[in-house]
């Protein structure tokens, strides 16, 4: 649910005053003064900013430097149990857009982010200091923020904008950077609990213990379990989720502590069918696919369709039997924090991850063996990656420096694997999350290994109270080695598919920053940063360098191919008062090397082009602004504006497209968000609105989804003096207030015209949650 916070009563009062030490600069989590506080054993918890509930957009707190922008855990307390925090971004944040298909943001299929023009794989994203790699539908070498922790344990969610920070461990940032805090566990035996419940069969239940502290040394540990079950809003089909999360906290000494995370979660979930702008106007936006109707799917790949559908260009492809997802995942973490002096101090972090997936469609372009119409295609992936960071931080003078390396070996399998489907009315359907067993033919196998290093050296300068330089640079140095080990000519219809090496480096890489408060109240920063993207893998046909057609191609590729770079710059103010906060940041970005992902084909059988489409320049402008006029009310205004343009024309399959001046795809131009929040006593009620402006389909920009509104309302009590219990809330939600039918989020693009990949948003959802803290 997408909702603004209300600030407590105290929440600017720091602002009215200096304060007693300068802030590092941004990007920098520079060690205080020994005598002042004791940095290295600081929980999540207690490094939130004072301004517990205010976004930070529009205010300023101790962890908010220049570009830095922060979520707390009670903002995420303001939305659905459960809910994505990528929705919380999305809903409360100028230039950032997020779009999915259902109304918690948890389909990881049908997902997309957007911040300021780049998108979830183009960012740095990271928990606990473990990188998360790309974020995407299929990970290859990290995790989706869904399926590495549990929402109700985020403590805050730290956004960078613009370069994002040099000790993001990333291979990914070319505009941004993430940073996920988890909540430590309590000092008191404990537990939390919450129950939701809702539309289309909504049932999520969550629960975490505390185990409080447990000796003399101060050793604590939470463990925490969620489960979410769920019908499909349109066709049918259940997603269903469950999460365990475990937290350790040991202190060491005054001088530091060690904290340990593991995650396990799996993800069973039936996906929504991809509609085309075609298959919206004249069938609808609630097509879907066939499942549990085996028979209509199987005459309709005899070519029997449903009455209408012979209206549009390709009946065959309207819908499927079904398509579904099964994911599994290990995360594991270590994290110390040591001060060896009293202006010296380590950080470190090791971690491990194991992950499996499974990602099927049904096929009605192959037969089964057995002469069934149609097969299911499953992609099977699998990876292993350990790794891990080291830095040292050194306070001298006015200077924080800080430098720190980070490596990461991983190890990526991916299989597409064959299965028959049975003869009308003689056997059972295969299901859509497994078992996958029993394939009569495998079409071809990849295999990945990733070496990465990364090197940082930092300074945040404090001029003096009011001034605060950072600079520094970060050195790159990825290698992917490998390819297709297995490839069925029958299936693939290519001689050798693509195999062989590509380093990305980047030996020099600068950022540097300035924040000025040169009057109370007020603060100019700037931000200027060069950023390199490592070259992604994933499977054969997919948008990669190795997902080319064949060797021949990926070998005339290597010769020219070079990673994705940016220049990042970006100028802002920024307003703080009792009753008044706003921000108004303008960005500019050099995009170099852009390699686009060119879509053809069918769902089940993509074609995939990769192309260098050469240099764009992207200029844009957020202003956001939140007034408390009356005690108790709060109201936050804010507007984003985006101007990203492609370079230069290409050539696909021989034909010249002028792309120099078009769009990007997928991103709006205008984005406008809203939020009244009041509250009285015990009660709070949270209308919130935004407008997602027009969107390109297209890379020639021929065709575009509608903008529209989607408004949301919740109301929440807090029940007060229950006995045996600390806390107790209630909370009601409407998702679409107004049951607005519109596009949510949009996958692959064709160069021209239409193309069946976007996803429907749902409409109106209601949700209620009791929450109770013991």
């Amino acid at each position: 649910m997408a909702l603004a916070p209300v600030a407590l009563p105290d929440a600017h009062a720091h602002a009215q005053a200096a304060p007693p030490t300068p802030a590092p600069a941004h990007g920098t989590r520079a060690p205080a003064r020994h005598a002042a506080v004791k940095p290295a054993v600081r929980s999540a918890q207690t490094a939130e900013p004072r301004s517990a509930e205010a976004l930070s957009v529009v205010g300023s707190h101790e962890t908010s430097h220049g570009m830095e922008q922060t979520i707390t855990r009670k903002m995420l307390n303001r939305f659905v149990a459960g809910t994505s925090p990528l929705q919380v971004l999305g809903a409360t944040t100028p230039g950032v857009s997020f779009a999915t298909a259902d109304a918690l943001g948890l389909d990881t299929y049908a997902n997309s982010l957007y911040i300021r023009g780049y998108n979830q794989s183009q960012l740095g994203v990271t928990l606990d200091g473990i990188p998360l790699g790309d974020q995407g539908f299929i990970n290859t070498n990290g995790l989706d923020i869904n399926e590495a922790v549990t929402p109700d344990n985020i403590a805050r969610i730290d956004m960078s904008q613009g370069g994002g920070a040099l000790d993001v461990a990333s291979t990914a940032n070319l505009g941004g950077a993430l940073q996920y805090y988890t909540q430590d566990p309590r000092d008191t035996v404990g537990a939390d609990v919450a129950q939701t419940f809702g539309s289309n069969s909504t049932y999520r239940t969550f629960g975490r213990f505390h185990s409080g502290v447990l000796n003399q040394t101060g050793t604590k540990f939470m463990a925490s379990y969620a489960r979410t079950d769920a019908q499909k809003w349109k066709g049918h089909g259940d997603q269903y989720e469950q999460q365990a999360n475990f937290k350790f906290v040991q202190p060491l000494g005054e001088r530091g502590q060690l904290t340990g995370f593991f995650d396990y979660s799996e993800f069973n979930q039936y996906n929504y069918g991809n509609i085309s702008l075609e298959i919206k106007r004249k069938l609808g936006s609630r097509t879907d696919y066939f499942y549990p109707d085996y028979k209509g799917a199987y005459l309709a790949a005899q070519g029997i369709f449903p009455a209408g559908w012979d209206q549009v260009s390709s009946p065959t492809d309207i819908a499927y039997y079904d398509a579904a997802q099964d994911q599994r995942n290990y995360l594991t973490g270590l994290n110390g924090n040591y001060d060896l002096t009293s202006r010296l101090r380590l950080k470190s972090v090791l971690y491990a991850q194991v992950s499996g997936g499974d990602y099927e469609f049904t096929n009605p372009y192959v037969s089964s063996p057995n002469g069934a119409p149609m097969i299911q295609q499953a992609d099977h992936q699998w990876f292993r990656r350990v790794g891990g960071t080291l830095a040292l931080q050194y306070r001298l003078g006015h200077h924080d420096l800080e430098s720190g390396v980070w490596y990461e070996n991983n190890d990526f399998t991916y299989s597409q694997r064959l299965y028959s489907q049975p003869l009308l009315g003689e056997g059972t359907p295969r299901k859509g999350t497994g078992p996958y067993e029993d394939s009569f033919a495998t079409r071809y196998g990849v295999q990945m290994n990733t070496n990465t290093f990364q090197y940082y050296l930092q300074d945040a300068w404090h001029i003096m109270p009011s001034l605060r330089l950072h600079a520094g640079f970060k050195s790159l140095l990825v290698t992917t080695a490998g390819g297709a080990f297995e490839n069925n000519e029958t299936y693939t219809g290519q001689s050798a598919l693509p195999s062989g090496s590509l380093t990305t480096a980047g030996a020099f890489l600068p950022h540097v920053s300035l924040n000025w408060t040169f009057l109370r109240h007020h603060e100019l920063f700037f931000d200027v940063s060069r950023d390199m993207r490592a070259y992604s893998y994933g499977g054969w046909n997919s948008p990669v360098a190795w997902g080319v057609d064949n060797q021949t191609i990926f070998s005339q590729l290597r010769k020219t191919l070079k990673p994705e770079s940016t220049w990042n710059y970006l100028i802002g103010y920024r307003y703080n008062s009792k009753y008044v906060d706003g921000v108004l940041n303008l960005y500019h970005s050099d995009y170099s090397n852009r390699l686009a992902p060119i879509t053809s084909g069918t769902l089940v059988n993509a074609n995939q082009t990769f192309l260098n489409v050469g240099s764009m320049a992207m200029w844009g402008i957020d202003a956001g602004v939140t007034v408390r006029p009356l005690p108790h009310l709060e109201i936050f205004n804010s507007i984003s504006y985006n101007h990203s343009t492609y370079g230069q024309g290409i050539y696909n399959a021989g034909v010249y497209y002028d792309l120099k001046g078009k769009l990007e795809v997928n991103y709006p131009s205008v984005m406008y968000k809203s939020n009244v929040a009041y509250t009285y006593g015990n009660a709070t009620l949270n209308f919130n609105v935004y407008y997602m402006g027009r969107r390109y389909l297209s890379y020639m920009n021929d065709t575009s989804v509608d903008p529209y509104w989607n408004a949301n309302l919740t109301a929440s009590y807090d029940f007060k003096h229950v006995p045996h219990v600390a806390d107790l809330n209630f909370s009601l939600g409407i998702y679409n207030l107004f049951n607005q039918e519109y596009i949510s989020s949009i996958g692959a693009n064709p160069i021209s015209g239409d193309r069946q990949s976007m996803f429907a948003g749902a409409p109106r959802q209601f949700f209620g949650t009791l929450r109770a803290r013991f």
